[in-house]
């Protein structure tokens, strides 16, 4: 198989060409590392490529499947990951200069995981300076850029793994999401991502933003991907007593399952109020798809979620500004003046209001459930409702014309990260410009594999998945 044709593959396509002993992996490995570097200079999209080890951990893969010891399920898989995951004695930047020369004390409980199923880290990839921001801007590390639009914004905080997953750097890559920023990148990048159950993944060994709302969870071709990743790095871990405990469901197996009769409910309130005319269009024509398949559209009423965004808001800012205090008192030169300055504002939250905040999160949860989950399986919603920006348009400081563009870009999924149910982002089309459009499927808590199995099968009548961008 020649590499442009690996590199068509899905991870999950590969894996099994793997295993089938179609392709090595140290075919797909230098396939990997060959377009990494080809769309990096365009992108901005890599941190470190480790290719010997890549390379001779890619050989050592091949040998064991030849003496048929098979290692998991991502056998012999390329991958890189956003620069937030540690790896013991290798230094983990997180996006910023503070960290830049600090050698990681223990590896991400992920990343472990990862290893464990076979998989091959072969580099880091660019993400926002301490994953504070959904744009996809770095001061210090250089912005990234999109694979359709190198002009145009990737989102964030994951803005490398999401421009790599597109450009076919990458088969996959994880990202983190504490509001927005698995489901931002997959929007804007046209690939498929799963914010999952708050708690479903561990996150030790995962720099922290907010603890009270990070999440975990990989971006990648297809939901299929995602699946098969999630199926690997979820479960319980002493290392993080937020880790669920429960048993992980067979995420993989149920894709199979068919969504004739599952009720999707397309909200009559707040995710569509002043959205463009072409995201509404085309989240109406991935409803119909979902009809065609067999699903009945129900549409719902929503309760009040401005005040979820705004307690989303003050925990965040409140944990995140906890979290770098020390180094904001010491070092407040080292950050760049848009995430500085985000992290004394939340200096100045009261201890009230950040209580307030997290009392909020159970009973939104209660109310969420109650008025919408009841009535319907999934809720299918825009993750954007504007047309991609350009990074000069978004590049706008720490004054209040950022403020405002900052709380626009996570106005939909905010809301998400407080509930802490899962959401998958979805490619859903294409602008006139030629941007990707993400729609998100969210469901009731630890129903994750309900939102996979209703994200594969509209991959599997469509064909937006399948596009990429031009080399």
């Amino acid at each position: 198989m020649t590499p442009e044709a690996i590199l068509e593959l899905s991870a999950a396509q590969l894996a099994r060409a793997i295993r089938e002993k179609r392709v090595t992996s140290v075919a797909a490995t230098e396939a990997a590392l060959g377009r990494m570097k080809a769309v990096h200079p365009r992108l901005n999209c890599l941190v470190r490529s480790d290719d010997e080890l890549a390379l001779a951990a890619a050989r050592l893969a091949d040998q064991d499947l030849a003496r048929g010891a098979l290692r998991g399920p991502l056998h012999g898989v390329p991958m890189a990951h956003k620069d937030m995951y540690y790896r013991r004695g290798v230094i983990s930047a997180c996006g910023s200069k503070i960290l830049s020369e600090r050698p990681a004390p223990s590896t991400a409980t992920v990343l472990e995981r990862l290893d464990a199923a076979g998989a091959i880290q072969f580099g880091v990839l660019n993400m926002v300076e301490f994953a504070f921001g959904p744009t996809g801007h770095n001061w210090h590390t250089g912005h990234c850029r999109n694979a359709w639009d190198p002009a145009r914004i990737t989102g964030g905080s994951s803005s490398g793994s999401g421009t790599a997953v597109a450009a076919r750097g990458t088969f996959a890559a994880l990202g983190s999401d504490t509001g927005g920023s698995i489901r931002l990148p997959a929007h804007f990048c046209g690939v498929s991502g799963i914010k999952p159950t708050y708690g479903r993944v561990s996150r030790a060994g995962a720099m922290p933003l907010s603890f009270s709302l990070d999440t975990v969870g990989p971006l990648a071709r297809t939901v299929e991907d995602c699946a098969l990743l999630l199926q690997v790095i979820a479960g319980a871990d002493a290392r993080d007593p937020t880790c669920e405990t429960r048993l992980v469901p067979d995420y993989v197996g149920a894709l199979e399952r068919p969504i004739a009769g599952l009720r999707i409910g397309r909200p009559k309130q707040f995710f569509y109020d002043e959205c463009d005319p072409e995201i509404a269009a085309a989240m109406q024509a991935s409803l119909e798809t979902f009809q065609r398949l067999g699903a009945t559209v129900i549409d719902v009423d929503m309760p009040d979620i401005a005040p979820w965004n705004a307690a989303s808001t003050i925990v965040i800012s409140a944990e995140a500004a906890a979290y770098h205090g020390n180094w904001l008192r010491t070092r407040p030169q080292d950050y760049s003046e848009q995430v500085r300055g985000r992290l004394e504002q939340g200096l100045a939250v009261a201890a009230a209001s950040y209580l307030d905040a997290l009392r909020m999160r159970g009973v939104a949860l209660r109310e969420f459930c109650a008025q919408v989950l009841s009535k319907v399986d999934l809720l299918h919603a825009p993750v954007v409702s504007f047309q991609t920006p350009t990074i000069a348009e978004t590049d706008l400081g720490a004054g209040p014309e950022a403020v405002a563009m900052l709380g626009k870009t996570t106005r939909l999924t905010r809301p998400v990260n407080l509930l802490g149910v899962p959401a998958v982002s979805v490619n859903a089309g294409f602008t006139k410009a030629g941007m990707p459009i993400g729609m998100q499927l969210l469901a009731r808590p630890h129903d994750d594999a309900t939102a996979l199995r209703a994200g594969h099968a509209y991959q599997q009548a469509t064909d937006w998945h399948k596009r990429a961008p031009a080399a």
